[in-house]
């Protein structure tokens, strides 16, 4: 099976670059919101910014069949709905058929490399909102550093609301990922203060020529009953840092996932690099905190390998 699926990506990208539009023209769609009104997004977009480590483990995403394999565990475990990538992640699965019935979101601007004198630059490298509507994907996801000291800072807010406005134009749906930053020590960190949080999300929510098709990704921060009285936007939670007082990181994101305006959870390395590489485990933890019914396993041609197997030889990446 492994051997197999390294060759269908293989042969595809070496005699065959055309199916991957064949494959994304075929892919079979789904409404953005199922019955439950959730969502659970698998984000696999960090290493277009050079962002390979997982928890102790500097370079845990350095295989790409490795990772591939653990989106696919976790695309095969019940109520989760899809994938958030760059075009090269998209793209591999597209050819393995692991995106048929679920979203496909379009990671866009990926330049804003961590400890760089550029970061706050963030500009758009991977997806144009002109090529997430070619591409049938179902949304295109954008990263918002507001850094008043960095005079870079308003181009980035130029390109995020030009893409909001492109994207609605094509009717595709736009989430900003907005946080308001500070230097602390030589380096840049996300302020992650209710009043800070609060700040960038009211400026998110009004970029672009229209917010008919905007959404947010927002991190779980105290006092979210205040932060979500701040938008009218949906809303998605972002992953954060479960790996330090896990228990309370998960009783914070159940209480945020009740709140009227979060539909959901967008989440990555702590799903797909957990501490025990566990990866299904750690998938169903967070679909459990979800309220409502438990939801069932989308299947279809791209069915995922059973937890465990790898594409790569060698074990779990390290």
């Amino acid at each position: 099976m492994r051997d197999e699926q390294r060759r269908t990506i293989s042969a595809a990208r070496t005699r065959d670059p055309a199916a991957v539009a064949t494959a994304a023209a075929r892919r079979r769609r789904r409404p953005w919101l199922g019955p439950s009104g959730k969502l659970v997004i698998i984000a696999a977009d960090h290493p277009a910014r050079g962002s390979l480590g997982a928890g102790d483990r500097p370079m845990a995403m350095a295989s790409r069949y490795d990772l591939l394999d653990r989106i696919l565990v976790a695309l095969g475990r019940p109520g989760v709905d899809g994938v958030l990538g760059t075009p090269d992640v998209l793209e591999d699965l597209l050819l393995l058929g692991a995106l048929d019935g679920r979203l496909a979101i379009g990671s866009m601007n990926r330049s804003g490399l961590p400890g760089s004198v550029f970061e706050i630059d963030d500009r758009f490298t991977a997806y144009s909102a002109a090529a997430v509507a070619a591409g049938h994907l179902d949304g295109g996801k954008m990263l918002l550093r507001i850094d008043p000291g960095d005079p870079a800072t308003p181009s980035a807010l130029e390109a995020c609301a030009a893409a909001v406005t492109d994207l609605a134009r094509h009717r595709v749906t736009a989430i900003i990922e907005p946080f308001m930053v500070r230097r602390l020590d030589g380096r840049r960190v996300n302020d992650l203060s209710p009043d800070s949080v609060i700040r960038s999300i009211a400026i998110a929510s009004g970029l672009g020529a229209t917010s008919a098709y905007s959404w947010l990704k927002i991190p779980v921060v105290e006092e979210m009953e205040r932060v979500a009285e701040s938008f009218t936007l949906p809303a998605l939670l972002l992953g954060g840092n479960t790996r330090e007082r896990p228990d309370e990181v998960f009783g914070r994101w159940r209480a945020a996932l009740r709140l009227p305006n979060v539909h959901g959870l967008i989440a990555g390395r702590n799903l797909l690099y957990p501490p025990d590489d566990d990866v299904a485990a750690a998938v169903d933890l967070a679909v459990s905190l979800l309220p409502g019914p438990p939801r069932t396993a989308v299947a279809g041609p791209g069915r995922p390998l059973a937890p465990g197997r790898r594409l790569a030889s060698g074990g779990a990446a390290g």
